[in-house]
């Protein structure tokens, strides 16, 4: 307590610092709200002036925090829908895998033409189409993280939410949440890190004869590689990995040491991780003002509010949705939606014929060999490099910020130099697109695993060694067993990845050159640079139903089993 007097004894250096982050996050977003030039959809708008970078770093940052924020909250209820729901579980999972595949250029001609359309002329159309194409980039693997956690909660703990008689909205604020919270925060640093990947592609684009463009870091490394002004691209990936290492400095550092309060474990680690920023943030005075005054009452508002309006959980009733209206709105929504996109695609389905039906399929094979090599070739290093990662909290701290930073340089802007590098290997680009598409993959998988090692309760890793289990034996009696579910949380989102990365695995270009191989990444982003829909839509449709056949004979069974036998129950 005299420690806790002298730390908060008065007005703190911190609270100067909180209080000034606070202003200049509203003041940036206020800013870039308000900023309503109209749009020309023309080239040569994207200036590589060194003193643009900063203005640039800041417009991309705020396009990731927005789609971030809608992550969270469609990851909220499309996971929970999912977890709860048996008879929606079985049309949103495969849903979910469908989506996380289709690579983010077959999004873009729905998604612009839609938000032009609402915003004609207007700069907004094209940022909230640029938003939501990095949303599609983070949010799959957020899902699947979540949905993962709350099919894994350990049965006593749900018995014991049973016996305290919780609201739908009291079990998860105090037990759902917190129980998958640590599987969320590794997994949103990865959906940071795939929002950069992708950043390139959602801030500069093509479709049809015109050319979109949008201010920020995404858009310069892919105007100098075009260039190849190798020194603007350079000073552009530096500004972008110090974007990266404030990131994890201020904000995932500290939300890793936060989380680590939930892990379930009955003995305490011994090493325990550290954040400067998260100790300095508990001594100040504005933050613990504003948990007492703010966080609090409203805490124990929607407590009161949701209890009365939310069903109760009894024995006999399973868990229902948080708001049985939001499912019927979102249900007559999506319907009509899908009757319209119905409508559309019978049109485009005329121009079909057989022959690119058949170019389609072989284009599928050869994408789905290169996806299935790449997550073969991932999983060799990452699952004993994650496990090293998580089991090892003064090795995390040194070796999570590298791993931040490689997972986050987006791949597409070192494509060009990686390329001129691989395309004299054997096989040209048919090789190099799969290591290409390994950067895009293994980032997934290690992520996952690290969160599963880290994960591992202390007086389980305790046990193994009173037992003097070493090497091969600890791996299968407890590392193995431990990670499996976070291991297969990662393959398939990984798998996702990579089916999202095959469109710029396949199709490079740069320096006025476009090199290609054969496969339905490259199909799909030809045919949309051309406007080629109707080719589009059967290439995009071919590659869900390849997906959801994936999904139903291996990804399916091989979660069902992690969640039945591998979960600490």
């Amino acid at each position: 307590m005299a420690d806790n007097g002298e730390n908060r004894g008065g007005f703190h250096y911190a609270d100067i610092l909180v209080g000034a982050v606070i202003v200049a996050i509203l003041s940036l977003i206020l800013a870039w709200a308000t900023h309503a030039h109209h749009y020309r959809p023309e080239t040569g708008g994207i200036s590589l002036a060194y003193a643009k970078l900063p203005l640039y770093a800041l417009y991309s940052w705020l396009r990731m925090f927005f789609a971030y924020l809608l992550s969270i909250i469609f990851t909220f209820v499309y996971a929970y829908q999912a977890a709860y729901n048996k008879r929606a579980e079985k049309i949103l999972i495969p849903l979910l895998d469908i989506l996380q595949s289709i690579p983010v250029l077959s999004f873009l001609p729905v998604v612009l033409l839609a938000f032009i359309a609402l915003f004609p002329g207007s700069r907004l159309g094209v940022n909230l189409a640029s938003i939501l194409l990095i949303f599609t980039g983070q949010v799959w693997n957020m899902v699947f993280a979540f949905y993962h956690g709350l099919i894994t909660i350990p049965r006593d703990l749900r018995e014991s939410a049973l016996s305290l008689n919780l609201s739908p909205w009291q079990r998860f604020r105090t037990l759902e949440l917190p129980y998958a919270m640590v599987g969320l925060v590794w997994n949103s640093m990865m959906s940071w890190a795939g929002g950069w990947f992708f950043l390139m592609a959602a801030e500069m684009f093509s479709l049809g004869n015109r050319n979109y463009q949008l201010q920020g870091l995404g858009s310069y490394l892919q105007t100098a590689a075009n260039q190849g002004n190798w020194n603007k691209e350079i000073w552009g990936l530096v500004v972008l990995i110090a974007v990266i290492v404030a990131m994890d400095q201020l904000v995932w550092r500290p939300l890793l040491a936060w989380s680590d309060k939930f892990k379930m474990e009955l003995v305490e680690g011994a090493v325990k991780p550290r954040s400067a920023v998260l100790m300095i943030l508990r001594r100040s005075i504005l933050l613990e003002w504003l948990g007492q005054k703010v966080f609090a009452p409203l805490t124990e508002w929607t407590d009161r509010l949701f209890s009365r309006t939310l069903p109760k959980i009894t024995h006999k009733q399973p868990v229902e949705s948080i708001m049985g209206l939001f499912r019927s709105l979102l249900l007559a929504f999506s319907l009509i939606a899908l009757f319209s996109a119905l409508e559309g695609a019978f049109h485009l389905m005329a121009h079909w014929t057989w022959s690119q039906v058949l170019m389609v399929l072989l284009a599928v094979a050869a994408t789905l060999f290169r996806v299935m090599m790449s997550l073969l070739i991932s999983v060799l290093w990452t699952v004993p490099v994650g496990v090293f990662i998580g089991s090892h909290p003064k090795w995390a701290q040194a070796l999570t910020p590298i791993t931040q930073i490689a997972a986050s340089v987006p791949a597409t802007a070192l494509f060009p130099g990686l390329v001129a590098l691989l395309i004299g290997l054997h096989g040209g680009l048919q090789t190099a697109s799969i290591l290409l598409m390994v950067l895009g993959t293994q980032w997934y998988i290690l992520f996952n695993v690290i969160a599963g090692a880290s994960a591992i309760p202390e007086d389980l890793r305790e046990a193994t060694v009173m037992f003097r289990l070493k090497g091969w034996q600890a791996w299968k009696t407890l590392i193995l067993p431990a990670i499996y579910p976070y291991l297969i949380t990662g393959l398939i989102t990984a798998s996702g990845g990579a089916w999202n990365a095959s469109i710029v695995a396949e199709y490079v270009s740069f320096h006025n050159r476009t090199y290609t191989t054969f496969g339905v990444g490259s199909l799909i982003a030809e045919t949309s640079q051309k406007g080629q829909f109707s080719l589009l839509l059967l290439a995009t449709g071919t590659l869900a139903l390849t997906v959801v056949l994936i999904n139903r004979l291996i990804w399916r069974p091989l979660y069902n089993r992690a969640s039945e036998r591998y979960s600490l129950s």
